[in-house]
């Protein structure tokens, strides 16, 4: 049996019950979960080991690689900068950042490509990977390239060009990289930890992810035994040429090993944040309340950062989707507490979002990386923290 650690408040038992399933039928191998109400934490948990082949143990403090997740700190990084009248989200993005006009882009909004509604989700010619991590060949290729649909006409996820594009303004207005303003901004006056951009200094804390593929390779089964909201997916995940593909395959080589020094010490805002479930829960409970006198959005920026923006068929994963500016929404694939909520998933599992209504926030994050077939452990967290609400 697994040894979980930490604190549960009284009457959120059911967290501690689910977490402890995840690890016992479910894949865990070292994760942590964080609850926060009306700003303070009522579940803080981890357990497992943080690396499987030396069985080193996961502690309060391990870092996590939480994937897309960090696209929600890198939003809130954003809206700071707006709330702060430094930023317009209604202003072209050439604005900020002049060269972006080129090939038909002058006009889109800064908003349009925190939505993933700028059609800038892919590259005509990828980006050599060891170029991309150094950060201006990446923002170059963008600023030249055309968009793949009329922007503003549709919305699909910007996997991996998101974390450049946005990043890239916030650095033109701030003068600071996005990691020096998470940290200087964020992390430092709410005492996270969480990096975008890892000093080496913290490396020995991180978790080693483990990558659970599937047995089954989804592209090889007859399409008439996939379900049919699925099918579609499942066709573009076998074509090259698809706009989901596309989509993950920016750089040359496109696979990348965010197990690498390299990768973690490089800044990509939309997919290498390191932390804690415990700074993820903390920095969304700063979002909709005060949390140890540190308050980060007013109610007016709350009102405006998660207000939907584009929802619907999401034209590269296939799916519905929803999103504000620069969070995710709730949609029934991706669980949340309440119907206001907002936050951000992550690549194989991680989580975190706010509920404003309920007051609380939420922080999941892992190092088995599950990717296709179920997947319950965040969603099994989540409906057991809305079991312990009522």
């Amino acid at each position: 049996m697994t040894m979980i650690e930490g604190e549960v408040e009284a009457g959120f038992e059911p967290v501690r019950e689910a977490f402890e399933a995840n690890f016992s039928e479910r894949g865990d191998i070292g994760a942590a979960v964080c609850v926060y109400l009306h700003g303070r934490p009522v579940v803080d948990l981890w357990g497992g080991v943080a690396d499987r082949d030396t069985g080193r143990p996961w502690t309060r403090d391990t870092l996590q690689l939480v994937y897309s997740a960090t696209k929600g700190v890198t939003a809130t990084a954003t809206h700071l900068l707006v709330q702060r009248g430094e930023l317009d989200l209604d202003a072209p993005v050439a604005t900020y950042w002049p060269e972006f006009a080129a090939n038909g882009k002058a006009d889109i909004p800064v908003r349009w490509l925190m939505s993933h509604q700028a059609g800038l989700f892919a590259l005509d010619q990828p980006v050599p990977l060891d170029e991309a991590l150094t950060w201006h060949p990446m923002v170059a290729a963008l600023a030249a390239q055309r968009p793949l649909w009329q922007p503003g006409t549709a919305h699909g996820y910007h996997g991996r060009t998101w974390g450049w594009l946005v990043g890239e303004v916030i650095r033109r207005v701030s003068g600071r990289t996005p990691g020096r303003y998470v940290a200087d901004e964020i992390a430092g006056p709410l005492g996270l930890d969480f990096f975008i951009g890892l000093p080496a200094s913290e490396r020995h804390r991180v978790s080693r992810m483990v990558y659970d593929q599937s047995e089954v390779d989804v592209t090889t089964v007859p399409i008439e035994s996939i379900p049919e909201e699925f099918r579609e997916l499942v066709a573009a995940m076998g074509d090259p040429n698809s706009f989901y593909n596309k989509a993950f395959s920016v750089t040359d080589p496109a696979e990348i090993d965010f197990n690498s020094p390299e990768l973690q010490a490089a800044e990509l805002p939309a997919s290498n944040g390191i932390g804690t479930a415990h700074g993820l829960a903390r920095m969304y409970a700063a979002l909709i309340g005060e949390v140890d006198g540190v308050r980060l959005f007013t109610p007016d920026t709350l009102e405006s950062a998660t207000k939907e923006q584009a929802g619907g068929k999401d034209q590269v994963l296939l799916l519905p989707s929803r999103f504000s500016t620069g969070y995710m929404l709730p949609t029934q694939d991706l669980p949340m507490t309440g119907p206001n909520s907002f936050g951000h998933m992550g690549r194989g599992g991680s989580l975190a979002f706010a509920d404003p209504e309920n007051g609380i926030s939420f922080g999941y994050a892992m190092n088995n990386i599950i990717d296709g077939g179920e997947d319950l452990r965040a969603t099994s967290l989540v409906d057991a923290v809305r079991r312990s609400m009522t």
